[in-house]
């Protein structure tokens, strides 16, 4: 009876560690995804939208950047270390030139190689019309990386993937 506690009382606390590791590593999955349902949030534009709305949605959505980013999307001529304001100024601008816009991500898988630091693979599908009436409709794959700072995941690297043309 004595060996069987010898054996059953680690066992029990490897279990226990391994419950509390994949409880706490999802958590921290959902907060990561629900920054990037915020971030949809804040880019989406439904038609009629108010100014007042727009600048609400606009600092909503750059406090989810680090206070400098180092942004990549070549599509839109936009590389560098940019800072939260010059993010916000950019959102700001393209969703002036909109008449309504929707963001949304797939596929997202998420990787934490080490607390406090993730990585997110996704594609970001935009649909919408411009103000001069046409259409937009782009998806793109992205990777972005994230740090946590004062128990918030901020975005620090925002980057296209180029996909290989036919």
């Amino acid at each position: 009876m004595v060996k069987i506690k010898y054996v059953l009382i680690p066992l029990m606390l490897i279990a226990a560690g391994i419950g509390a590791w994949f409880t706490l590593s999802q958590n921290e999955e959902k907060k990561i995804k629900k920054q990037f349902r915020l971030l949809s949030e804040g880019i989406s534009k439904k038609e009629g939208e108010n100014i007042f709305t727009m600048d609400q949605k606009i600092k909503k959505m750059g406090a989810l950047f680090d206070d400098i980013c180092e942004i990549h999307l070549p599509a839109y001529s936009v590389s560098g270390h940019l800072t939260r304001e010059e993010i916000i100024g950019y959102a700001a601008r393209g969703r002036l030139h909109a008449k309504e816009l929707h963001m949304k991500t797939h596929d997202l898988k998420i990787h934490i190689p080490e607390e406090g630091n993730a990585q997110a693979h996704l594609t970001v599908r935009l649909i919408g019309r411009l103000t001069t009436g046409e259409t937009i409709q782009e998806a793109h794959e992205m990777v972005c990386f994230l740090k946590k700072k004062e128990k918030q995941w901020l975005l620090t690297r925002v980057e296209v993937v180029e996909v290989l043309k036919r």
